[in-house]
């Protein structure tokens, strides 16, 4: 909100006294909202809907693309749908974005309840029926911090039996690509730990706890300066390949319809202007 505290308190001191009902309470140091708190809240929502409905209105006369485009994307996906929306986003000031970064799993979920327009996945989904967009490629390295004693030649895979190994958490489509490489080449692997975010795996791998399979895509900064290192091993990298996909059938919004055709039209362009550097690998 970009307000200290204290404002923070005054604004809801000022907001108060306009009621004689108190809208929070504090109980054991914890602030909460009282019922009578709660009906404002929703009158004041329907209150910000009203408004933004005429802002639409009033860019839709002007023949301007409005509504909401609502996507959501797996953890590691952040690194790539920005550059995908910027552009779109600067010439269509009348689309509200409603983004949502989870693991894969739950993305499926959101978009099998068609609760969102698109999802960007690297493992597409085998239970449902959809439609897809091939955006780019996506690269998993076994990756190490800056102590490891790198070779100059090529590992063999059986170095992925000595070495400790950071997994992400269970319906993280990293983890589903990582766990069928060593299932489909028969490694007895060790499973160091398990953490819930790519970053947390990175700075863990930094950090010199254990190693782990992760995407080039979001290891540029790491790579450049020093603190991981890729290490090479046959059969490397892992490839999958990053999807625009919705459900099958579905009636696009125009705003969704809009941004469908920017991608199909644009994609190219930005794999060739923003990812560069991730192509050279």
């Amino acid at each position: 909100m970009y307000l200290t505290q204290p404002a923070v308190s005054i604004q809801l001191r000022n907001f108060q006294d306009q009621f004689e009902i108190p809208l929070t309470e504090v109980v054991g140091r914890r602030l909460y909202i009282t019922d009578f708190g709660k009906e404002v809240a929703l009158a004041a929502e329907k209150i910000i809907n009203q408004v933004q409905a005429i802002d639409y209105k009033t860019l839709a006369y002007k023949g301007k693309l409005i509504g909401r485009l609502k996507l959501s994307v797996v953890s590691t996906g952040k690194y790539v749908i920005p550059y995908f929306l910027s552009d779109f986003l600067k010439k269509n000031e009348g689309v509200e974005l409603m983004l949502d970064v989870t693991n894969k799993a739950k993305v499926i979920e959101t978009l099998s309840k068609n609760e969102v327009d698109f999802a960007l996945v690297s493992v597409l989904p085998t239970d449902l029926s959809i439609e897809k967009v091939e955006l780019m490629q996506n690269k998993l390295y076994l990756v190490g911090n800056k102590e490891h004693k790198q070779k100059r030649k090529l590992n063999d895979k059986s170095i992925l039996e000595n070495l400790p190994l950071i997994y992400r958490e269970l319906g993280s489509g990293t983890r589903h690509v990582m766990e069928r490489y060593i299932e489909q080449n028969n490694l007895p692997v060790k499973k160091k730990m398990e953490l819930a975010t790519n970053e947390a795996v990175k700075q863990a791998v930094v950090a010199g706890l254990g190693y782990s399979i992760m995407p080039l895509i979001g290891l540029k900064n790491e790579l450049l300066n020093g603190d991981l290192q890729i290490i090479p091993v046959k059969g490397f990298p892992i490839t999958s390949t990053w999807h625009l996909i919705w459900l099958k059938g579905k009636n696009l919004s125009p705003a969704a319809s809009a941004y469908l055709t920017y991608i199909q039209d644009e994609k190219d362009k930005i794999i060739k202007e923003k990812f560069d550097w991730f192509e050279r690998y």
